[in-house]
């Protein structure tokens, strides 16, 4: 059986580095990016593509042929921070309101993606999406007012960041209605925290702490639910509409945000739960 062609847009960015040691024996791959300098030196066998280039004819060839595809990439303007604020932090400086324009920028972007899959007939677009679609209910988890939220809770962000993460998915659903020719497949992984879960570092603010603790997203889970969202056959919501959001997370102890549907689709079955993986940490620091 020959392997699927996927293509990785932000092939040299962090997310994409996780993936790329299981996904280079797995699949076919073509890799984008703006450059080749990844974090761990340069990617040779990525090719250099301005995606956010509004003319998709001088990269189409790149999607021709390709079965699926994974959107890591976004855009970043030097010397304009446009990530995501700690909303669940009492004090916390302002966003710089023009951060707006980057993630516009990745916006388009997006929106790039999912035409040129769509007239090159590709079965699946997984997108990174981000936690922070619903970052705005945070300070209600850490208050105790809310338990758990889940992919069906209302989108808010108090960000330009977040918003444009919320827009890739409300984009995603528009593709795979078919409203404009053939339906997109399209899954949104709203990635939690894909890192080690330093307690030296974060102890001294316990709400933090426990934060990044039920957010926690490994390396093998990571993989696990990408793959498992590019070759799940049947990606159907409720509406019988081929388009899905899920929570890119363990299955942690002090979890927030619900696994359920990614546990019901796609078979999504993490392996890790960061109260074991940081145990001694969390035994020194928390207890």
């Amino acid at each position: 059986m020959s392997k699927k062609r996927v293509l990785i847009t932000g092939a040299a960015g962090y997310i994409s580095s996780q993936l790329l040691p299981i996904f280079r024996d797995r699949y076919e791959l073509v890799l984008l990016d703006s450059q080749k300098q990844g974090r761990e030196g340069v990617i040779e066998d990525i090719i250099e593509v301005d995606l956010s280039n509004p003319d998709i004819e001088s990269y189409r060839h790149h999607f021709q042929g390709i079965d699926a595809v994974v959107h890591n990439a976004r855009i970043s303007r030097p010397g304009l921070k446009s990530n995501a604020p700690v909303q669940w932090l009492d004090a916390r400086p302002p966003n710089n309101v023009d951060s707006y324009y980057p993630e516009r920028d990745s916006l388009d972007m997006a929106f790039h993606v999912f035409k040129l899959a769509m007239e090159e007939n590709i079965g699946r677009v997984v997108v990174a999406s981000s936690n922070h679609a619903t970052d705005w209910y945070e300070s209600t988890i850490h208050s105790g007012e809310k338990r758990m939220i889940g992919p069906e809770t209302y989108p808010k962000s108090d960000n330009f960041y977040g918003w444009t993460k919320a827009a890739y998915e409300h984009m995603g659903f528009v593709f795979a209605t078919g409203r404009f020719g053939k339906a997109v497949e399209n899954v949104h992984i709203r990635i939690g925290a894909p890192r080690t879960i330093d307690g030296e570092k974060l102890h001294s603010n316990p709400t933090s702490y426990r934060r990044n603790l039920g957010a926690y997203f490994s390396p093998r889970d990571m993989c696990q639910l990408y793959i498992k969202s590019i070759e799940t056959v049947d990606i159907k919501n409720s509406d019988g509409i081929p388009h899905q959001i899920f929570y890119g997370i363990s299955d942690n102890t002090r979890a927030f945000w619900s696994l359920d549907n990614a546990r019901e689709v796609v078979g999504y079955a993490p392996e890790d739960d960061s109260e074991q993986v940081f145990a001694d940490e969390i035994e020194k620091y928390l207890t």
